[in-house]
């Protein structure tokens, strides 16, 4: 395993990619939002008093993405092509599964920002309800696919 964000003095550095060929890169990561279910059930009947909660958290996601560079040292900045932010709700467990999904055509991954778009939409789900449900935790966040460059195709799971 390499890990190159140090030069030989081990400084810590922003990886040089401008040598590197532009290739279309998608990422996919999930976050997962536990909460009551009558939480839940607020959210999908739309009677949160802070408003649309999926809705605003589809936005805070997709600005997140873009601001990945300003969140993450040593991270480039991008010209990302398509954000999604997608929820899976599940009200017999009152979980929201959490979906970002990030394409651009670069040279170098989209990982981080489908990462940190996941991340920031769960945020505010638990920001906007944390006020009737003081217990909501965020749980795992995981980059499940990624695909690009010279390192290819990562599905999570193939690759344990």
């Amino acid at each position: 395993m390499s890990f190159n964000h140090f030069d030989a003095q081990g400084q810590a550095v922003m990886v040089d990619v401008s040598a590197k060929k532009k290739s279309l890169r998608i990422a996919i990561a999930e976050a997962t939002v536990r909460m009551q279910p009558q939480t839940l059930a607020a959210i999908l009947e739309a009677t949160v008093s802070k408003g649309d909660v999926l809705g605003v958290a589809r936005l805070a996601g997709i600005g997140a993405a873009k601001k990945t560079p300003d969140l993450i040292p040593l991270s480039h900045p991008l010209a990302l092509h398509g954000i999604t932010i997608n929820f899976e709700p599940d009200p017999a467990t009152g979980t929201v599964r959490v979906e970002s999904r990030v394409k651009a055509y670069e040279r170098t991954g989209v990982e981080m920002e489908a990462m940190v778009a996941a991340s920031v939409a769960a945020l505010t789900v638990y920001d906007m309800c944390k006020g009737a449900d003081k217990g909501i935790s965020i749980g795992e966040v995981s980059l499940l696919y990624k695909e690009g460059g010279k390192s290819g195709v990562y599905r999570r799971g193939d690759n344990r």
